[in-house]
């Protein structure tokens, strides 16, 4: 099944778009988790335990794995064996780069660490990008519009008929003959997450920024739902909801509340047009 197929199934059998993000930050973790051993992977599971009935996918953010050197990689590759196979295991790794090193990229984390998607930065264009569209099984999210307050920088440049961000909107539909790219289009941006989806309306997008980052729900849903679908990312907010001992409590409630606040904004092909209520 093509990944885009496979995402779409798992989020109508779930009847969730929520993606949690798992930016473990070990500073962040309660601080009677801190001198476990494997305290990254121990945090981590037992947010896994808590939000599972409310996810469709969880996206592990590398940067924060990294950082450990052998063991945070170590515990990557635990933590996305730890998941079941009906949840979509998303690698936050924002490659890119020519095809030889993409293609290894490509290797290590769906061959080796078996994730189902990974996010790519397109700069380097459709060579660059290849490799991680070469099985249909697997997934590739671009940057297209970010979240960040720095995102305008580049991405709103235009070359006097279209933004850049429009342009890789442009591209990806045109890469996804495997019905196996996304794009990623943050929240806070919600008029070019709109248009976005006017150029790409087949294509799903990941959505960071409604969390912390305070973007609008009600738009976010409302224009990126639509179409080819969406699945929308809380982190920080969901995971460090509380540093006490009842931090997989909250994280799990903290999901629960996100996921229904989606859905009653949610009216897309997983529900047949109809609002859950």
């Amino acid at each position: 099944m093509e990944f885009n197929q496979r995402l779409s199934a798992i989020c109508s059998e779930s009847q969730s778009l929520l993606c949690v993000g798992l930016d473990v930050e070990m500073d962040k973790i309660p601080e009677f988790i801190r001198d476990k051993k494997n305290a990254q992977l121990y945090f981590s599971q037992t947010i896994i335990e808590a939000t599972l009935p409310y996810v469709a996918a969880y996206k592990l953010n590398t940067a924060f794995f990294e950082v450990c050197g052998g063991s945070g990689w170590e515990a990557m590759k635990k933590i996305v064996a730890y998941l079941p196979a009906d949840i979509i295991k998303i690698a936050d790794a924002k490659r890119g780069d020519i095809g030889n090193s993409s293609k290894m990229y490509a290797r290590a984390f769906f061959d080796e660490m078996n994730f189902d998607a990974i996010t790519v930065n397109p700069y380097v264009g459709f060579d660059g990008v290849a490799p991680f569209l070469e099985n249909k099984n697997k997934g590739a999210f671009f940057l297209c519009h970010t979240s960040n307050q720095g995102a305008a920088d580049f991405q709103k440049f235009s070359n006097g008929k279209s933004r850049l961000f429009e342009i890789v909107a442009q591209q990806v539909r045109k890469w996804n003959v495997r019905d196996n790219c996304g794009l990623v289009v943050g929240a806070t941006y919600p008029q070019e997450m709109k248009q976005v989806r006017d150029i790409a309306p087949d294509v799903p997008f990941l959505i960071p920024g409604l969390g912390a980052q305070g973007g609008d729900f009600a738009l976010a849903v409302s224009y990126a739902s639509q179409g080819g679908g969406a699945i929308f990312n809380f982190s920080r907010s969901i995971i460090f909801a509380s540093s006490e001992k009842d931090f997989a409590q909250a994280a799990g409630e903290q999901a629960r509340q996100m996921r229904d606040q989606i859905n009653r904004h949610r009216t897309n092909k997983f529900n047949q047009g109809k609002k859950i209520e």
